[in-house]
Order: C-alpha cells, then structure tokens, then sequence
C-alpha cells in the first residue's frame, strides 16, 4: 500500500512538472507572438505620397510581412524556448496577425511516467495587430475657393480634404503637406487574440 501511495504521489509531480513546463512554453509561445506583431506595426510607415487606397490598405493592416518573425525567435529564445513556426496572417482583415509556435529548450524531466525525460512542451499563441483607425473624406465645412485677379480658382483653398478617424481621435490630412501625421504606432493595438 505504502509503494502504491508513493507511485500515486511521483505520479502527480510527474503531472505537476508537465503542467508547469507547459504554462512556460505558453507565457515563451505569448511572448514571441506579440513581439513578432508589434514589430511588424513598428516598421510601417506612411507613403511618401497621398494615396487614398494604399494609405486605407495600410491603416487596415494589410502589408504584414515575415520579417517580424526574428523578434518572436529572439523573445523565445529569452524565455527558454525555440519558435517551431511563425506565420503571418494578412488574410484576417482587418485584424492582421501572427501565430507563432514554440517547444522549450529543456524537457519535463525524469518521473515515473516513461517517456518525460524526452518530452518538450509546446504551444501556439496567436497575437493581432487591430486598426484603430480609418480614412475617411472630411465633410466638415471648408471654405469656399477663392478666386484670383485673373478670375482662376485658388486649388489650395479648393482642394479635397481627408481626415484619419480614430477611435474618437481625428486627425486632418492635408494631401500637400504630408509632414505632419501622426505617428502609426499609435494607430494600431497590439494584443493576443484566439488562435
């Protein structure tokens, strides 16, 4: 009985260690996803030119790219794991995102369970780059263009407005001065979401 009750309580560390091991490799596998999308946000940049499709496809997320996986590798490996996998997924618009797969460096360890001595963990985690922002023609009233002596209408007065809509936020866009944007960081959130 004494060798049964010993068997049962090395058998429940055995779970124990399997479970901890696991919950290392989830927290390694949270951890790459989310630096692989706020990587992948931190690289866009507005185009130098006003365009209204591309500057929409940006704002929506959808020039996510595999460059970004080398952060998740980096933030893995600092948290005893390694990445199995990373994969962007531009096809969730407007929700682009990463999902990223990890196994830990070390194994569960000796137990009366054979076969742990060998056995990794690993786990999946899926994080989102979600716009908070989109552009929008500005339909507040714009004064009226003017006209010079030669009877010509000033195009500066008269030209169409845009504004990015964020969240409440909004910010103008003057398509012939395009150096005072907001930056695009502040743009998106960053978070884990279901695989």
């Amino acid at each position: 009985m004494v060798a049964g009750l010993l068997f049962l309580a090395f058998a429940y560390f055995a779970v124990g260690q399997a479970s901890m091991k696991k919950n290392e490799a989830q927290t390694a596998a949270d951890a790459a996803a989310l630096a692989a999308a706020q990587d992948a946000r931190d690289e866009w940049s507005w185009p130098r030119a006003f365009d209204l499709d591309r500057w929409d496809d940006l704002l929506n997320g959808r020039d996510i790219g595999t460059r970004s996986c080398a952060a998740a590798s980096s933030l893995a490996s600092a948290n005893g794991a390694q990445t199995v996998s990373c994969q962007p997924d531009p096809a969730d618009w407007p929700e682009a995102s990463y999902t990223v797969t990890v196994v830990t460096n070390k194994s569960v360890g000796n137990s009366v369970i054979p076969g742990t001595e060998t056995r990794k963990a690993e786990a999946t985690a899926r994080a989102v780059i979600e716009p908070r922002c989109r552009v929008e023609e500005d339909t507040r009233p714009r004064p009226s263009p003017s006209q010079n002596e030669d009877g010509d209408t000033d195009e500066t007065e008269g030209r169409k407005a845009y504004k990015v809509a964020c969240d409440g936020e909004d910010f103008t866009i003057d398509p012939k001065n395009l150096g005072l944007l907001p930056d695009l960081a502040d743009m998106f959130s960053v978070h884990l979401a279901d695989k």
